[in-house]
């Protein structure tokens, strides 16, 4: 994890509990005498992560619409504070940080830590009505959000940035979070393989029916035709038309084969291109960062 994440050492779960009483019931002591939750549990890993904002992020209230996908904090605040330095390193010290957050979901979980974390003005845009509809609620929970962050709703799905960024904005960094399976069908397997992953001793979930009943996530937040291949070409060449109003795209990568197909056409259109690794535990994705010179 980054250097600068809270969450580098094992969960307080005293302190949480403390916090958020409801995270109580689902924590218990495993065999290693660890405290710990079934992370298998969509319930369970809520309240954990509503209990993180609640502890650590001066959230005030925090919800979610049932079978939403419920973000894991630390995660998140890695790519926040990964943008944190990319920005210092290319812009004024005293400057004003204003972020887009493509797809923010029902969670809008990337523009409440870069509220909180590093002050940032935050807009987040999502195609669900619904998502949006929570993710104001989110905002309107916390005073001290109100003010940094702004929630859009995205009409035409086929557009990325065109109806979000209006005329004389301008943004030093945008963030995504894509949905990377390229069907339900694909979007199920890799669900079941994860939930595998996390019960093993019992042999984990079994059926399209025990998935969708023990595991959130809406089709825009899931998948998305062409899978992430595809919706991060599209990002690109849309990008283009906004390289005067942004300073740095981004977006999160989960397949590194991918990247190659990426840096091509950011070269082609003239861009230039960087790469992060995040690592938690097993899993690493990527940081893709590109931009345009504009003069």
């Amino acid at each position: 994890m980054h250097p600068n994440n809270l969450h580098r050492d094992p969960y307080n779960f005293k302190v949480l509990t403390e916090k958020h009483l409801p995270l109580q019931p689902f924590v218990f002591v495993n065999e290693y005498d660890t405290s710990t939750i079934d992370f298998a549990n969509p319930e369970a890993v809520f309240h954990l992560n509503k209990a993180l904002l609640l502890k650590h992020y001066g959230i005030k209230e925090y919800t979610i619409p049932s079978k939403y996908l419920c973000p894991p904090v630390p995660g998140r605040a890695d790519y926040i504070h990964f943008i944190h330095d990319l920005l210092s390193e290319n812009t004024p010290e005293q400057k004003e940080i204003r972020g887009l957050d493509v797809g923010v979901g029902a969670n809008c979980i990337y523009p409440i830590l870069g509220a909180q974390l590093y002050g940032w003005d935050m807009v987040g845009a999502d195609i669900s009505k619904i998502a949006v509809s929570a993710a104001k609620a989110n905002v309107e929970a916390t005073p001290s959000l109100k003010e940094k962050v702004d929630i859009r709703y995205q009409s035409n799905n086929a557009h990325i940035f065109e109806g979000i960024i209006k005329n004389g904005e301008h943004y030093d960094f945008t963030m995504c979070n894509p949905p990377f399976h390229a069907s339900e069908e694909e979007a199920l397997k890799g669900t079941l393989r994860k939930l595998y992953n996390l019960k093993k001793e019992d042999g984990g979930f079994q059926t399209k029916e025990d998935i969708t009943r023990n595991f959130g996530g809406h089709a825009n937040e899931l998948w998305v035709n062409g899978g992430e291949a595809l919706f991060i070409k599209r990002m690109i060449k849309q990008s283009v038309t906004f390289k005067t109003q942004v300073g740095f795209f981004t977006t999160l990568v989960s397949k590194k084969e991918n990247l190659n197909k990426f840096y091509k056409l950011i070269t082609k259109l003239k861009g230039t291109h960087q790469t992060i690794k995040m690592a938690h535990g097993n899993k690493i994705s990527h940081i893709l960062i590109w931009h345009f010179d504009t003069v």
